[in-house]
This record gives C-alpha cells, sequence and structure tokens, in this order.
C-alpha cells in the first residue's frame, strides 16, 4: 500500500522521484496519516490539507538548508513523515515520542519550534536576513494559515519586511473556503505568469525607469494594482511590498511544483496565496473540518471515536454555566480568541449569536475590546487557554487592571496538558496573575466548586480570574444553581484524626489549591494531616492560615503551577507578613519546562501525586528530626 512512502527517508529520496510519481505519493500520504492518527490522536484535518503543499515544499527547496518555518505547527505531520520520522508517528506526543508541533531538537529540517500562531514571518524574516548577513543563496520560506494571518504579530512581520527586501517567500494556506470558481485554470495560469522570471524582471525593470517619471510611475502602479485586482486579491500584500502571486489550488501538485519552482529563482519578497481544504482525503473530516482539528483515537474507517469517556470536563461546566448565567443577565456577553469549541462556548454562541465574539487569533486585541466592552456596562467573559493568556499581559495589565474594569477570565487547560507538551502548558498562571492589583485568582478543586467560582468572579465588582485544567476532574455532581463563595475564603476539608503524643512526631497541615486537592487527601491519610482547599490565591485566606500555623508544626503547599512565584510564595511570603516561623514545604512545578506525555504520569514525575507528596513530606520530617536531634 504504502511502496513509494516507505523508499522515503528524507527529502533527498523524495526529489528522485518524478512528477507522476508524486500524486501517488500524495495518496500514499494522506492514508497513512489517517491510519496513524487513528491510533495515537492528534491533530487531523489541518494536516490533511497540506500534503500536496508539503510535498512539493521539500521538493523544490533544498531543506534543510533552505528554510521551512512552519506557523503554529499542527499542519507539520506529513513534514515530519517526509524527514525520516515516519515509524516515531506510532509514538507521537507520547512519554518520550515526537512531539505534536516542530521542536528544533527533534529534526535538522524543524528549523523553528511552534506551538502558537503567527509567529512564521518573523522568524523566516529573521531567517532571511540572517542568510543576507553571511552571503549565503539560502531560501526562507514561512507558512502560513488564513487563522494565523487575523493576528496582529503577522502583520506587524509584514510591515517590517517591507523595509528589508530580503529573500523571503510567505505562502498563505488559505483553508477557510472551498476551491471556488476564481480559483481555476485561469488563475493558476496567472500564478505561473506572475511568478515566472520574465514578468519579475520587467516588472524590477519597469520599477527602475518609472523611478525617475514620478507621474507616470503612479499611473503605471495604479494599473498594475486594477490589473491584478480584478483577479485576485492581492493589492494588500503588494502594498507591503511583496510580490503577490495567486491564489491557486493547493491540491493541484503540477501547478504548486510550478509556481514554487518558479518563486524559488526570484529575489525578494514573494507571497503566494493557495487554497487547501482542511480534511481533504477523508470524507468525515471534510464535513466537519473542526470536529477533526483535534481527535482522541477513532476508526479510521468511518471516523467514529473510540474514547469511552463520558465525563463532563471542566470545559463543559463551563459552557453550561455561562447559558445559565447568560439566561438571567443579559448583559453578559462571551468572547474567544479563535477557540469556541475548545473553550466551550458552542452552546452559548448558537443561543446568543448577537452576545457572543469570536475575534479570531487576536488575543491582545480581545482583552482591550473585552475592555472596551466593559467601560460601556456590558459584562464580558473572556475564554482564554493560560498558554495563549500569556500573549496578552500587557492589556490584561494596563487596559484592565489599572482601570479596575468589570472583566472575568476562564481560564481553561492550567496547568500541565498531557499530549500538547510545554508549549501549551498553562503552568504560570498563578505566578503572572497574582502580581497585578485589583483582580481576585480562583483555583477550583472540582467542577461544582468551578460553577461556584464562575459565578462569584461574574458577581464580583472587579477583575476576577478562575483557572482550570484540562479534562474531567473528580466531582460528577454538580449543583444547578448559580451560588457564589465567599471571597477569600478557604476551608478545611479533613482534620487530624489522633493526638500525637511521640516527642518527634509532627502535626502536618496540607494548604491545597485547585486540582492538587485528591492527590492532598490521599496523601494526607497516610501521613494524618490536615487538609485545607484553598480556593483562592488572592485573596489568601490568612486568617485560616494563622488558624493552621498556630495548631500544627509544618505547613506544606501543593499546587499544580510553576513553583518560582505561584500559590506557595504567597503563602510564605503572608506567614512571613504575620511573623509565623513554623516549617514550610512548597510542592508545584519545577523550574523546567515539562515535556509532552499522559497528565497522571507527568504530575508524578514532578512529585505531585499522593505518594510523590508522601515522600516529600516524610522527606521534610526526617531532615527536621536529624536537625533537632544534633541541636
Amino acid at each position: 500500500m504504502f511502496n513509494l512512502l516507505d523508499s522515503i527517508q528524507s527529502p533527498e529520496d523524495l526529489r528522485k522521484l518524478n512528477r507522476d510519481e508524486l500524486t501517488v505519493l500524495a495518496s500514499q500520504l494522506r492514508t497513512f496519516l489517517v491510519e496513524s492518527v487513528a491510533k495515537t490522536g492528534g491533530h487531523l484535518a489541518s494536516n490533511l490539507g497540506v500534503v500536496e503543499l508539503t510535498i512539493a515544499l521539500h521538493y523544490v527547496f533544498n531543506t534543510p538548508d533552505d528554510r521551512l518555518v512552519w506557523d503554529v505547527g499542527h499542519q507539520t505531520y506529513p513534514h515530519k513523515i517526509l524527514t525520516g520520522r515516519r515509524e516515531a508517528m506510532a509514538n507521537l506526543r507520547k512519554p518520550n515520542g515526537i512531539a505534536g508541533f516542530p521542536r528544533r531538537c527533534e529534526s535538522q529540517y524543524d528549523t523553528f519550534g511552534t506551538g502558537h500562531s503567527s509567529t512564521s514571518i518573523s522568524a523566516a524574516l529573521g531567517m532571511a536576513i540572517a542568510a543576507r548577513q553571511a552571503g549565503l543563496d539560502r531560501r526562507s520560506v514561512a507558512i502560513i494559515g488564513d487563522g494565523a494571518m487575523t493576528a496582529g504579530m503577522a502583520f506587524e512581520a509584514l510591515n517590517n519586511a517591507g523595509d528589508m527586501d530580503a529573500n523571503l517567500l510567505v505562502i498563505l494556506n488559505d483553508n477557510d473556503m472551498s476551491i471556488s470558481n476564481n480559483v481555476g485554470a485561469l488563475n493558476n495560469y496567472l500564478a505561473r505568469l506572475l511568478s515566472g522570471r520574465f514578468y519579475d524582471s520587467v516588472r524590477r525593470s519597469g520599477k527602475k525607469v518609472l523611478d525617475v517619471m514620478p507621474n507616470v510611475k503612479e499611473f503605471a502602479k495604479r494599473a498594475e494594482e486594477h490589473a491584478k485586482g480584478m483577479v485576485t486579491p492581492g493589492t494588500l500584500f503588494e502594498e507591503f511590498g511583496f510580490n503577490y502571486i495567486g491564489p491557486i489550488d493547493g491540491h493541484d501538485l503540477p501547478v504548486l511544483l510550478d509556481t514554487l519552482t518558479n518563486i524559488r529563482e526570484l529575489k525578494g519578497m514573494q507571497f503566494l496565496h493557495i487554497v487547501t481544504q482542511k480534511g481533504k482525503g477523508f470524507e468525515p473530516a471534510e464535513d466537519d473540518p473542526n470536529k477533526y482539528h483535534g481527535v482522541s483515537k477513532f476508526d479510521p474507517c468511518n471516523g467514529v471515536s473510540t474514547s469511552t469517556s463520558q465525563a463532563k470536563t471542566y470545559t463543559q461546566v463551563f459552557g453550561d454555566w455561562l447559558v445559565d448565567m447568560a439566561d438571567k443577565d443579559s448583559q453578559l456577553v462571551a468572547i474567544t480568541p479563535a477557540m469556541c469549541d475548545g473553550s466551550g462556548l458552542n452552546a452559548f454562541a448558537e443561543k446568543y449569536p448577537k452576545r457572543y465574539f469570536d475575534v479570531g487569533i487576536a488575543e491582545q486585541h480581545a482583552l482591550t475590546f473585552a475592555a472596551g466592552l466593559a467601560c460601556d456596562g456590558l459584562k464580558p467573559v473572556v475564554a482564554i487557554y493560560s498558554t495563549f493568556l500569556q500573549r496578552a499581559y500587557d492589556q490584561l495589565i494596563h487596559d484592565i487592571a489599572i482601570q479596575n474594569l468589570n472583566v472575568l477570565f476562564a481560564i481553561d487547560r492550567a496547568g500541565l496538558v498531557g499530549a500538547d507538551g510545554p508549549t501549551h502548558a498553562g503552568t504560570f498562571d498563578l505566578s503572572y496573575l497574582r502580581c497585578i492589583p485589583n483582580i481576585i485568582v480562583m483555583a477550583p478543586s472540582d467542577e461544582n466548586e468551578c460553577r461556584q467560582m464562575l459565578t462569584t468572579g461574574y458577581q464580583y465588582n472587579g477583575v476576577a480570574a478562575v483557572r482550570y485544567p484540562r479534562g474531567a476532574g473528580p466531582n460528577k455532581h454538580i449543583d444547578a444553581t448559580l451560588s457564589a463563595l465567599p471571597i477569600g475564603k478557604g476551608e478545611i476539608v479533613r482534620h487530624l484524626s489522633v493526638n500525637l503524643t511521640n516527642k518527634n512526631s509532627q502535626k502536618i497541615a496540607i494548604l491545597s489549591f485547585g486540582s492538587m486537592l485528591t492527590a492532598s487527601l490521599e496523601a494526607a491519610e497516610k501521613l494524618d494531616a490536615t487538609v485545607a482547599n484553598m480556593r483562592f490565591v488572592k485573596p489568601l485566606d490568612t486568617a485560616l492560615i494563622q488558624q493552621l500555623a498556630s495548631t500544627h508544626d509544618l505547613i506544606v503547599t501543593a499546587e499544580e503551577n510553576a513553583l518560582m512565584g505561584g500559590a506557595g510564595s504567597a503563602v510564605l511570603e503572608a506567614m512571613q507578613a504575620m511573623h509565623l516561623n513554623n516549617a514550610t514545604l512548597c510542592l508545584g512545578l519545577p523550574d523546567t519546562f515539562i515535556e509532552h506525555g499522559v497528565h497522571e504520569a507527568m504530575l508524578a514525575e514532578c512529585g505531585l501525586d499522593a505518594a510523590g507528596m508522601v515522600n516529600a513530606i516524610q522527606l521534610m520530617l526526617d531532615t527536621k528530626i536529624k536537625l533537632n536531634t544534633k541541636n
């Protein structure tokens, strides 16, 4: 079935094939993709859409010397397969397996590590300038999707590139529309014409001549724009200084090969617009590309998921809460930066389309847009992943917190995120949120508490954030009421059950934040410790901390966040301010980027499962006893 694909261990092997064989290879590669992702899960629709483009790029360009920079990286499975990682696809996104995104440490063909969107043009421009500085005849190619092109960073890069005149090719992979009539034989012919060296030399020579004839130059420029504008949408990119080519059919290999071959010989900044179809070649993904964007294991014959999990996730709990709260308050509006499905907004968007705003991949704009809405009386809820909120940190501080506006942040994917790895981990939000004035920060221990905290944050007159993990939690019962919690108040959920009489015995209190409660309770059973569900990272329940410090010898904090600057640090600061000198132990994520894997195993490796907590606490106690004995 995969006779041609079997022969490809690197792009050098690919370049030995004739053009007719490339079409067969594309079919085999697409089939292999479906069968492979069906076994591992991962991103599917976007990868199926770039099969022909990936083949053409590695066939025409001298990779890895020529630089291919993929935006986001959701669509790089064909790239990985053609660059010697086909067998490794069996362990895609698994512990010690290859990543779901490009990584420089994984392959010389992965020229730039990605995961977040809209970075490709900036990175490729940097590489193009580096090649120019070194006097190298090297090509730099940025491959960016129409979604990623909505982000301001992409336009910042385009604008800067206009002053550089580097040998840069930007390929816009436009998969948000079907291949309509205007992307047919005429446009394919025009693209080949506009990418040809004859047209390019005439264009450049003409500009030199017209430079000394300003009036004629302006007339010619407008004439060229109007001529192109009749058949292409390229005027915008021409204004940035690019030579616009396209749109062309991104699944037509002969056209792709001819156009890219022409472009490779051109100097300066080129912009190629291709149109592709998400999910191409796999009917279920063609019919519903959003559903098959990121998938769990499925049956490759019909696309039906083989996952058996029926538990309601935190994301679904948020989605249900949003609709329920919107039913009661007409001022509620919801904002997402291009993550409707991932953030659980589908039901709300369908029921309240005029109160739903998908602003595209534009996190900075999303927050300042929310600020504007809040200024004039609406109550925005910003649904955003923890890792993506990082991209709008200035807007969070400058536009929302300083003005103390009524904005609620529903922060999904907090903590480790398993297979998506470090680019998508939400491991810093407690640290970067709690240092901002005018904000309350909550971390639920289960799904029901998440609903209560969302209500608390929504009713709060100011900036509020609720951070919750990926997947399902421990509580399957969710109260349908919209009840709030007292702000800044935790609760003791387990008390010491025996009196400790041994002089070396220590009374332990575990202060658990958010998702760590289940492991904390399990550890407490083995240690006979008190457990407090702290609920609030800011404001802290300092009265509860003082109470526990007065009755316990060792204070332990536990959080699924970076240890530096997190909830544990907040507790230490509070204890210092209250002149409490109890022995303390802070448990959290270490000072490193944690590789992709299975969530439970990742926590265990960080010592954040029950066994790891018991070991760390016991080691602390043993060390303390030894010190006391010496004294």
